[in-house]
């Protein structure tokens, strides 16, 4: 079943990489159990990645919807148990 809501985008590209995990957490601390967002950045975000599994282990879901070479957007969620 589809979310009757959209998940927001959160762009970083044009952000300063000193402030985009920042603002990346700040989005994902404010969702709601079963929220999500869609990450948009010009490369891979593994080392983002290996920040939510050391800092929220268990309580985030990480989904690729597009893998590059020059896009990359990720659906970073809150499962709704978490």
């Amino acid at each position: 079943m589809m979310s009757a809501t959209a998940d927001q985008t959160l762009d970083v590209r044009s952000e300063p990489p000193a402030r985009r995990h920042e603002l990346i957490f700040d989005t994902y601390d404010a969702l709601a159990p079963g929220g999500g967002f869609v990450l948009v950045n010009d490369h891979d975000p593994k080392p983002l990645r290996y920040q939510f599994e050391a800092e929220h282990a268990g309580a985030f879901s990480w989904d690729y919807l597009e893998e590059g070479p020059e896009v990359w957007r990720v659906r970073i969620g809150r499962p709704a148990g978490a």
